[in-house]
């Protein structure tokens, strides 16, 4: 056991903090097309000097040019802040993958000039930031409650403007057919809304996508969540397995099973994540539960330093979902109001598999080790140890120092009775003490028990004989 790592302590998962909804901008003319591809050209170009000028200062900048950069870094991964510190910058405007992409056109099935019209497509630069107060809550690119889209042309490009003050309205209307009573609630009141307009080269559509913040949602504390129980998840490549267990750990009832298919297009996976999703959460909330899952974070582990030649298990790894599933799950929860309980991924399947899969396998249920896993999850989520029973008392096999398992505390009914008998053959004879009525303490010679008064109890010798 000594080289096992430290577990970290389970958490109650923080609820989104922000909210995005895209629509399609339908029936665009070739003249919306190309003011479009123009302003984010435009736009993306002034990016693209920016970037170059950060990358030539590397760590010789002042404060004032810097701090608005770095509020946007500290939110992102801590990996970037190191790198920044460091004053090393990885940064590909269009995407490192799509770049390399450029040397193996022939393994993606493109050819030079459907890679560069993707290239040019995520390179463009049109979005903004919203700002309250703001008509409509974003001054650059306004949608009207109507469905209207408008952008605020750059200074070199105002020629095409065709309505008043440098604008240019697109014939295109969007309704948001999800929140979208929520995001017509902003605008209405001029709250700041983010929008992001882009092209989708493959399917030759372009989209918008709104997006703002919301209140953070006051977590439940740890303590409140396992009062009542919880549900243990386990993820896996194509299905989620789930089992229900007591604040005492143990498991209730029969394991489920939610699948979902992540064959197909991007649209088909998505759709399948979120049908097994909702399926999970309408089955916790009837039973008032909370959810467990573990804290996964698999960017690291699909390298080739990490696991070798082991492509069979790198592909495994890169199948599964997880983040999208965590983010997904976390979301949805918190609009059901659900809590999650994130714990440490450590060991979970096979302590699952060593501890759990064999005790809760009968005639009519064969558990899997994912299901098994399950368990540990959700006993690790309870504060409990994953195997069955602890050590017993150090100093003798009394129950002086307490009960001896974690299944029952004291106080729950039945917590001395006999264990239920299991069937199939014997192996071993039963001895003393280990009877049908070993659970019964008044049959037993203990100190203090009705047993050691009854008329039957044999008197000791007289001194004289």
């Amino acid at each position: 056991m000594g080289g096992l790592r430290e577990l970290a302590a389970p958490f109650v998962a923080v609820g989104p903090s922000g909210v995005a909804v895209r629509d399609r901008l339908r029936h665009l003319t070739a003249e919306d097309e190309t003011v479009l591809r123009l302003v984010g050209d435009h736009l993306g170009t002034l990016a693209s000097r920016d970037l170059k000028a950060r990358c030539a200062v590397s760590l010789d900048h002042d404060a004032e040019e810097w701090s608005r950069r770095l509020h946007v870094l500290t939110d992102r991964l801590q990996a970037a802040r190191a790198d920044w510190e460091a004053g090393r910058v990885h940064v590909v405007r269009g995407g490192k993958r799509l770049l390399t992409t450029r040397h193996h056109l022939e393994a993606a099935q493109l050819t030079e000039e459907q890679w560069r019209t993707r290239w040019q497509a995520e390179r463009r630069f049109l979005q903004a930031d919203g700002e309250s107060g703001k008509r409509f809550g974003n001054e650059t690119i306004r949608v009207t409650p109507d469905g209207e889209v408008s952008l605020k042309l750059p200074a070199p490009l105002a020629y095409l403007a065709n309505a008043p003050h440098g604008r240019y309205v697109l014939t295109a209307r969007v309704r948001f057919a999800h929140r979208g009573e929520q995001w017509a609630d902003r605008i209405i009141a001029n709250r700041a809304v983010a929008y992001r307009i882009h092209e989708d080269t493959a399917r030759g559509r372009w989209y918008l996508t709104a997006s703002w913040t919301i209140p953070p949602v006051k977590t439940v504390p740890l303590a409140a969540v396992r009062a009542g129980g919880l549900v243990g998840v386990d993820t896996n490549a194509d299905h989620l397995a789930a089992w229900r267990l007591d604040e005492h750990g143990n498991p209730l009832g029969a394991p489920r099973r939610f699948g979902y298919d992540l064959s197909g297009s991007a649209a088909h996976r998505d759709a399948q994540i979120r049908h097994a999703l909702i399926r999970l959460l309408h089955w916790a909330r009837r039973h008032h539960l909370a959810l467990a899952i573990e804290d996964l974070d698999f960017t690291g582990e699909t390298t080739r330093e990490k696991h070798g030649r082991r492509k069979r298990f790198r592909r495994l790894v890169s199948g599964m979902p997880v983040a999208r599933l965590r983010a997904r799950l976390v979301s949805m929860a918190a609009e059901l109001g659900i809590p999650v309980v994130a714990v440490d991924p450590a060991y979970t399947s096979r302590w699952g598999a060593q501890h759990w899969q064999q005790p809760l396998t009968s005639k009519t249920r064969k558990p899997t080790l994912h299901d098994a896993a399950a368990v540990a999850i959700g006993r690790r989520a309870l504060g409990h140890p994953v195997r069955r029973q602890t050590a017993p008392p150090p100093a003798h096999r009394s129950d002086e120092q307490g009960h001896r398992t974690v299944q029952a505390r004291p106080g729950v009914p039945g917590r001395e009775g006999p264990r239920p008998r299991v069937p199939g053959p014997r192996t071993r004879s039963v001895r003393a003490g280990r009877g049908a009525k070993a659970g019964d303490q008044d049959t037993q010679h203990r100190s203090g028990r009705p047993a050691e008064h009854e008329s039957w109890q044999q008197d000791s010798l007289p001194l004289s004989i």
